[in-house]
């Protein structure tokens, strides 16, 4: 782990790379999670988080889906690679956050009760139209969502 004073010179100089995970059920129903910290604090958004510094790829997702959702092992489908820009960052000084995302999509129909409360203070499924009608959902999860031109994709 990096001392924050190195941690918050990174952030400010570079993109931070970063797997979110577009959680789906049965149902169809998008998982999303109440953001706990900055940047997006108090948004719903989907769960995920960054690939670390001599981190392979595929031990990240691993990690993450493990950390987030607490699975071993799941089918994925890549849906693209995307940028996301906040205005602020995790720590109380004035800078902004970059992030590379990619998007991968997965299915899960586990309890919410038993999901991770570190990141994310509460978990709600919902549907594609609700979240995208949800003032409360943060632009960059909606954008995965959103069939137009108004999402930050590199690729498609």
């Amino acid at each position: 782990m990096l001392p924050l004073n190195t941690f918050k010179t990174v952030i400010k100089s570079t993109p931070l790379v970063s797997i979110d995970l577009i959680v789906r059920n049965n149902n169809n129903d998008i998982l999303l999670g109440k953001r706990k910290n900055r940047p997006a604090k108090k948004a719903w958004f989907v769960p995920g988080g960054r690939i670390l510094k001599d981190e392979k790829f595929d031990s990240a997702f691993r990690r993450l889906i493990s950390d987030e959702l607490g699975l071993f092992q799941v089918e994925s489908k890549f849906k693209g690679v995307y940028q996301h820009f906040y205005n602020d960052n995790f720590s109380d000084e004035n800078f902004s956050t970059h992030y590379v995302v990619l998007a991968y999509e997965i299915y899960f129909d586990g309890d919410l009760l038993s999901l991770p409360i570190e990141q994310h203070s509460e978990y709600k499924w919902f549907t594609e139209r609700e979240l995208l009608l949800n003032d409360n959902v943060h632009k960059h999860t909606k954008w995965y969502f959103q069939h137009d031109e108004e999402a930050d994709r590199l690729i498609r």
